[in-house]
């Protein structure tokens, strides 16, 4: 996929104004997915891609693991809010 090949991800916002057709494509991917409207065999291509199912959740997962990291790190879980 082209896009994966630029940005290194599949997650396509429906903001981004360089992707606006493709970020509504992709929204419209999920919706369907959930709707139960779209096949195995495309859900099986996207999957193929590293397609990024649910963005809040994606985004959750990467916050904590940047948690595990620096409590690997710090040896505690009081991040402060200035990066001290």
């Amino acid at each position: 996929c082209a896009f994966k090949a630029q940005n290194g991800h599949c997650t396509v916002s429906t903001h981004d104004a360089q992707n606006v057709s493709l970020g509504q494509w992709v929204h419209k991917q999920r919706m369907r997915c959930k709707k139960n409207a779209l096949s195995s065999e495309r859900i099986e291509q996207l999957n193929s891609t590293g397609f990024n199912w649910d963005p809040l959740e994606h985004a959750w997962s990467e916050m904590f693991d940047q948690l595990c990291v620096f409590k690997a790190q710090a040896g505690h879980y009081i991040a402060s809010r200035n990066g001290e």
